[in-house]
C-alpha cells in the first residue's frame, strides 16, 4: 500500500505528493488568512489519507463532522461530555484505533481549551503498546496555543499550551503527529510552531506573517511579497515530505463539504421601503413572527430524516399479519399511538437513544398492534414522544391546545424540556432542576441545558428569572403563566 496521497498539483499541473509515513515523523503546519482555503486544505489532506492512517480532528467550529459520513469517522460533541468522559474516549479511541472528529462549537472558548487539553493528554497519555500512528489535525491552532494571553482565563491558557506543546514536542515518540492550522504565525505559541519541519504557506496580507512564512520556507525577505498575491486554494509548499524547495500547490478537490460556506451574492429584496418599514414593525410587540424552521444540527454520521422515513414506508407498505381482522377506527389508532408514546416515555434512559433506534422501536410497537402508522412520519413521532416525556399524557386534551400551538415555534429536539417547564408552570409548580432538564434533554451536560434555556429565552419563548438564593423560576409571557421557584 502507498504511503503518498496527491495533495494538488503546481500550476503547470504536475502532481504534488505528501509522504505520509515521513509526515508522521515530521509534522506539519500550515497558515493563510481566513478564506485562504486552510480548512479545504485539511480537508483534501485528510480525505485522501483516511484509508492509510487512524485520524484524530481537532475541530473548533463543527466543519468536519462531515467527513463521518464519507469516512466514517465518529463525531464526539465536546459539550456532551464532562472531564473524565472526555479523558476516557481519549483512552480508547488510542486504544481502538478509531478515526474521530472532536466537534467543540457548542463550546465557548475557555471550554474548548480546557476540553481540547483533556483529550489531548488523554491521547498522549496512552500506555506503550497504543502508540500507533495517527494524524492529530488542529484547526484554528491559534485558540488552542496562543502566542500571548487574551481574553480566556490563565489556567485553560496554560492547560491547553501545554498540552499543544506535548502534541508537537513530544508526541512523535508515541506515534501522534501534529497537523495545526492558523490563521496568523503571530498569534501562535513558537515552540509549537518551531517544531514542525513541514509547511504550507497560503495567502496572508500583514507584514510580520509574510517575512515570518518567508524564514520558515528558506525563501529571502524581498520574495515575501509573492506570498500576498497566492490564489485562494494556493499554498506554496516545503518540507520532507513535500518538497526540497518551495513549490507553489493548486490543493485538489474534495468529497466532502464544511458547515460553514462562503455564501454567494443574492439581490435585494424588490419591495419598496414603506413594505419593507411594515413588514419589520408588523406586530413587533407581540413577536408573533417566529420561524417554524428547526435549528440545523450536523451531528448525525446519516440524515436520520430520510432512514426514519423509509423506515417508515417499509413498515407501512409490508403486509400485516392481522390484515384479516377489522382496522380500528381513526380515533382508536390514535389513543393506541399515545399508549405506545407513553410506554416508552417510561423507559430509563430512553431520551438518551438515537431518533432513528426511538422511531424504529415505535414502528414495531405499532405493527404488532396492527396500528397503521402509514400517515406518521418522523417529525410527527419525535414532537409526539416530546409530549409524552413531558408527561402530557393526552395531547388532544383541551386544556393542552394553546401549548401544543406555541410548541411548533420550538426545534424538535428542546420541545420535551419547553414542554416540561410550560407543565409545570400551567400546574403552578416548582420550576424544573438541571438535572431533570438534562434527562428530559438526553445529555449528562448541565451546561447545555443552560444554553438551551438561553436559546429559548432569546427566541422569546420564555422568561427566566433567578432571585438572590439562586431559585430559578420561568415565565412564558405567551401563555401568560409562570413557575413556582426552583425547590432547592
Amino acid at each position: 500500500m502507498s504511503a503518498s496521497i496527491i495533495i494538488g498539483q503546481t500550476p503547470q499541473g504536475q502532481p504534488i505528493e505528501i509522504d505520509i509515513k515521513e509526515l508522521l515523523a515530521t509534522r506539519l503546519l500550515v497558515q493563510g488568512n481566513s478564506g485562504s482555503g486552510k480548512s479545504h486544505l485539511l480537508r483534501r489532506l485528510l480525505e485522501e489519507s483516511a484509508s492509510i492512517v487512524q485520524q484524530v480532528v481537532i475541530d473548533p467550529e463543527g466543519d468536519f463532522v462531515s467527513l463521518a459520513e464519507e469516512f466514517g469517522h465518529i463525531v464526539i460533541d465536546g459539550a456532551a461530555y464532562g472531564e473524565g468522559e472526555i479523558a476516557r474516549l481519549g483512552s480508547r479511541i488510542r486504544q481502538h484505533r478509531a478515526s474521530v472528529v472532536l466537534a467543540l462549537d457548542e463550546l465557548e472558548i475557555d471550554q474548548q481549551m480546557k476540553c481540547a487539553a483533556q483529550f489531548l493528554n488523554a491521547l498522549f497519555d496512552a500506555p506503550r503498546e497504543q502508540w500507533y500512528p495517527a494524524l492529530v489535525v488542529v484547526d484554528e491552532a491559534q485558540m488552542f496555543a496562543p502566542a500571548a494571553a487574551g481574553e480566556v482565563s490563565e489556567d485553560a491558557r496554560r492547560v491547553s499550551l501545554a498540552a499543544m506543546t506535548n502534541l508537537m514536542c513530544r508526541g512523535r515518540k508515541r506515534g501522534l503527529a501534529g497537523v495545526i492550522a492558523t490563521q496568523r504565525l503571530a498569534k501562535l505559541a513558537k515552540n509549537v510552531a518551531a517544531e514542525a519541519s513541514n509547511f504550507l504557506m497560503g495567502r496572508t496580507f500583514l507584514d510580520i506573517d509574510m517575512v515570518r512564512a518567508a524564514d520558515l520556507l528558506g525563501m529571502e525577505r524581498r520574495q515575501a511579497e509573492q506570498i500576498r498575491d497566492l490564489a485562494r486554494g494556493q499554498f506554496l509548499g516545503l518540507g520532507p515530505a513535500i518538497a526540497r524547495r518551495p513549490v507553489a500547490v493548486n490543493i485538489g478537490a474534495v468529497r466532502t463539504g464544511a458547515k460553514s460556506i462562503t455564501p454567494g451574492l443574492v439581490p435585494p429584496p424588490t419591495a419598496n421601503s414603506e413594505q419593507l418599514r411594515e413588514l419589520l414593525h408588523d406586530n413587533l410587540h407581540l413577536e408573533l413572527g417566529r420561524p417554524d424552521v428547526p435549528r440545523v444540527t450536523p451531528r448525525p454520521a446519516i440524515d436520520v430524516e430520510d432512514l426514519a422515513q423509509t423506515i417508515a414506508e417499509g413498515a407501512a407498505d409490508t403486509p400485516s399479519r392481522r390484515s384479516e381482522s377489522p382496522e380500528q377506527s381513526p380515533e382508536q389508532n390514535r389513543a393506541a399511538i399515545v399508549e405506545i408514546l407513553n410506554a416508552m416515555a417510561l423507559e430509563p434512559d430512553c431520551t438518551f437513544q438515537s431518533s432513528t433506534t426511538l422511531f424504529q422501536d415505535f414502528t414495531i410497537r405499532c405493527r404488532m398492534r396492527g396500528i397503521s402508522v402509514r400517515g406518521l412520519d418522523a417529525t410527527m413521532f419525535r414532537r409526539g414522544f416530546a409530549a409524552a416525556i413531558a408527561g402530557i399524557d393526552e395531547p388532544d386534551n383541551e386544556r393542552w391546545i394553546d401549548l401544543v400551538n406555541l410548541g411548533k415555534h420550538v426545534p424538535d429536539d428542546a420541545l420535551a424540556p419547553f414542554y416540561r417547564i410550560a407543565r409545570a408552570a400551567m400546574d403552578s409548580a416548582p420550576c424544573p432542576d438541571d438535572m431533570e432538564l438534562a434527562r428530559i434533554y438526553g445529555t449528562s451536560s448541565p451546561r447545555r441545558v443552560q444554553r438551551l434555556l438561553d436559546y429559548l429565552e432569546k427566541d422569546g419563548l420564555i422568561v427566566v428569572r433567578t432571585d438572590f438564593s439562586g431559585k430559578r423560576s420561568v415565565s412564558l409571557p405567551d401563555m401568560g403563566v409562570t413557575t413556582a421557584p426552583m425547590e432547592a
